[in-house]
């Protein structure tokens, strides 16, 4: 069971678990287990798609209930009228808070991609940034003898593909468990020490107007085990209050993240 965060006959949103395809892609034609089916099955009406969340991202994803709706919820998207906020374990110490103006140039897909053009120029990509929390463990990961660690909240302005994932890697500062442009030895170092493999970026909340009725809607998303578990062992209980939490949904049978090898 998914777990539903807000519902009604406009809308839904549900605290997305990490693995999970929000829908069939060729990315994994074998996975048969998909959000907008499961989701479709539980509550037995039609979902359609407004954004997207990365397989490897867990948190807040909205679906409109009809086409309509869902059409009117992607607009607010496309003109920045969602406020995105998202929390992330990086490498190494980052304090204070400031803006990233980092263009960048789009990624393409191999296959889904082929035929789109591939000489676009970078495109402008804003994301802000607020350290919260830092530790250093004992751990010799690398050449060093201890590992240091950040808990960092991102708000991005703009959209782009894998944005979070790659302005940290600009600001040196890569998310823990980020396989496709993290640092390997550091993900692996994370899931030998601290029995965590799965990327640490949570999607935490989204702020809209809701596209009926015109009310502000606040939309916050729990965090899972694995990512509890890390919060323990740092010692950062405490650091995010509104989606820490003691109880889980059910589990819905998908990788919990707590596993012996990174992603």
């Amino acid at each position: 069971m998914l777990e539903i965060l807000y519902q009604d006959e406009h809308l839904i949103a549900i605290n997305k678990p990490a693995g999970w395809l929000v829908h069939r892609s060729w990315l994994d034609r074998r996975e048969k287990v998909v959000i907008m089916q499961t989701l479709r099955d539980q509550i037995g009406q039609h979902v359609f798609t407004v954004h997207r969340l990365d397989r490897p991202t867990s948190g807040v994803l909205l679906l409109g209930l009809s086409s309509d709706i869902a059409r009117l919820l992607s607009q607010q998207f496309e003109q920045h009228q969602i406020q995105k906020t998202y929390h992330a374990v990086v490498r190494g110490y980052l304090s204070g808070s400031d803006t990233i103006d980092y263009a960048l140039t789009e990624e393409l897909d191999k296959v889904a991609d082929k035929l789109a053009q591939r000489d676009k120029q970078p495109q402008m990509a804003i994301t802000h940034y607020r350290s919260l929390a830092q530790v250093e463990q004992p751990v010799a990961v690398g050449r060093y003898p201890t590992a240091r660690y950040s808990l960092v909240e991102l708000m991005p302005q703009t959209g782009r593909k894998h944005q979070l994932r790659r302005h940290m890697v600009h600001l040196r500062h890569p998310i823990l468990g980020d396989s496709k442009h993290g640092d390997l030895r550091q993900n692996r170092g994370m899931a030998a020490h601290f029995g965590c493999g799965r990327l640490m970026l949570h999607a935490s909340q989204l702020t809209l107007c809701h596209p009926v009725t015109g009310e502000p809607l606040v939309l916050r998303a729990g965090l899972d085990r694995a990512w509890m578990h890390v919060m323990t062992q740092f010692g950062w209980l405490g650091s995010l209050p509104d989606i820490e939490r003691v109880e889980f949904p059910p589990d819905s049978g998908q990788d919990n993240g707590l596993s012996s090898t990174a992603e």
